[in-house]
């Protein structure tokens, strides 16, 4: 192919870890049990509210969660470009007021902040009012849910913590497995 018939590909960003390389890529523990629960978020609450409250109530202080989709009366956002000073390997961007949307799929985890206070971490893809496709890095404590109830599967970790804690390597606080579950 000559140079003007060479198709444009994208390519993937390149993100350059700041800190001292860590050769061990993904630190893992199994959970030697876990439950499985179908948790129904409800409306007028914060996601994060309905995420941390039905789940402290059955004893769940660590989990998976798949959210299933449904519409939000308020949908905050971020999204997470390389940090541009260098210093960390993302900075998030301001929060984007998405308004009234619809999270058509999401992925949250339950953990443990740098502080012991419960932390959901969550990312989707959602629907703006105007029909526009956007994802990011859902504020969860922002985020109220609408007047239906919203679905979502959990799979809790037993056995041991998530907990937030400082990653050397990119410079940003991280949830990390830690053996030492704590019954605080």
């Amino acid at each position: 192919m000559r140079q003007a018939e060479t198709p444009n590909r994208a390519r993937p960003r390149l993100l350059i870890h700041p800190g001292r390389f860590n050769p061990v890529r993904i630190n893992s523990l199994g959970a030697p049990t876990a439950r499985h629960v179908r948790l129904s978020l409800a409306p007028g609450c914060t996601l994060y509210e309905a995420i941390v409250k039905p789940l402290a109530g059955i004893g769940i202080r660590n989990a998976s969660l798949t959210i299933l989709g449904g519409a939000f009366d308020v949908l905050s956002y971020c999204v997470a470009p390389p940090d541009p000073s260098g210093q960390a390997v993302i900075a998030y961007t301001a929060p984007i007021d998405a308004g009234m949307a619809y999270m058509v799929f999401g992925n949250a985890t339950l953990g443990r902040s740098l502080k012991g206070e419960p932390l959901v971490h969550c990312h989707a893809t959602l629907r703006t009012a105007a029909g526009e496709l956007r994802g990011g890095h859902i504020l969860t404590e922002d985020c109220v849910i609408g007047p239906q109830p919203i679905s979502a599967l959990v799979t809790s970790l037993e056995g041991f913590n998530l907990q937030q804690a400082y990653d050397p390597e990119t410079n940003i606080p991280l949830l990390q497995p830690r053996k030492d579950q704590a019954d605080d």
